[in-house]
């Protein structure tokens, strides 16, 4: 009886692999994004109607997506209270979403400081910044528009984030990256197709959504890369940073002052979002696609992973 053959080796192309296959050229990478960019971007203070009267009858953000949404709260709530709670939720995650985009355009300028300035990865990364600057403007404008006030993060958290914008490694740059924007993505995908929502802000998040798609296929490409050729020492650090980031993020998703500002107990609404089955789907489910792919490619391990698991993005 003969044995089977050996397999003959792959052949060593000098591009470094991972588990899901062999990574994709970065300078093509780059410039499919860069024509994308070139035929899908938006200027939203031209593309969007800023002075059309908003609806009264309209939400400003998705019920089910309301972070109270079937807690026996929101069923004592009467309707104007629980669209004005959508309303405010609104603006919290705009002021979130600006917060974010300020650090990921330091983070992205930082990435590109010593890469050669005339590639195609470099142009698009400026060309994602741009984005970012006009995603942060469009947002700064609903929020005025919607008439709510911003929800700034809080102040140890803002602090906690000038120390990530400084020490953050390149991997976990775009793992906090991807944390960003792929829940809110998710969130945003069912949000502008939605005909009970405000036509302005399904216009928001549809300029979102389209560009947005763009950065995330920049940020995985790049940390599939990173988590092959970065050293040991890196790759751990970056598990545990971007857990770190998991718990906090998760935590400041909602600024709690929405709650007093429509006229409910904090403390009681916050602890009811806790408790919710609905609400602890809606953030797992959000987040499995990102969740999926960072355990595909080695993030959510060891400490990190408890510490996904503690956010309660990870079920």
């Amino acid at each position: 009886m003969t044995s089977a053959p050996t397999p003959m080796p792959a052949p060593d192309t000098g591009v470094p692999c991972d588990p899901l296959g062999p990574l994709k050229d970065r300078e093509q990478v780059a410039e499919r994004l860069l024509d994308a960019s070139a035929r899908h971007s938006f200027d939203p203070d031209t593309e969007l109607d800023w002075d059309a009267p908003l609806e009264a009858d309209k939400w400003f953000w998705p019920p089910e997506l309301v972070s109270l949404y079937d807690t026996p709260l929101w069923r004592r709530m009467p309707l104007e209270q629980r669209q004005d709670l959508a309303r405010h939720e609104a603006a919290s995650l705009a002021s979130l979403g600006i917060w974010f985009e300020i650090i990921l355009m330091q983070l992205l300028v930082r990435h590109i400081y010593d890469k050669p300035v005339t590639s195609a990865h470099v142009r698009y990364a400026l060309t994602e910044i741009a984005d970012e600057c006009r995603h942060s403007k469009m947002f700064a404008r609903m929020i005025q528009r919607g008439g709510a006030p911003a929800y700034p993060v809080s102040r140890l958290n803002h602090q906690l984030a000038r120390v990530l914008k400084t020490v953050s490694t390149t991997p976990g740059s775009f793992a906090c990256t991807l944390l960003g924007e792929e829940i809110l993505d998710w969130m945003q995908r069912l949000t502008f197709p939605d005909q009970r929502v405000q036509p302005l802000v399904r216009g928001v998040t549809r300029i979102h959504v389209v560009e947005e798609a763009r950065h995330v296929r920049y940020a995985r490409e790049e940390l599939r890369r990173q988590m092959v050729t970065a050293p040991r020492w890196e790759r751990e650090l970056t598990r545990i940073s971007c857990g770190e980031a998991a718990r906090v993020f998760s935590l400041a998703f909602v600024n709690p002052e929405v709650y007093r500002n429509v006229g409910l107990d904090k403390r009681e609404a916050v602890a009811q979002v806790r408790a919710s089955g609905h609400r602890r789907e809606v953030m797992q489910t959000g987040a499995r696609r990102l969740t999926d792919f960072l355990d595909e490619i080695g993030v959510l391990r060891g400490v990190g992973r408890r510490l996904w698991r503690s956010s309660g993005l990870l079920a």
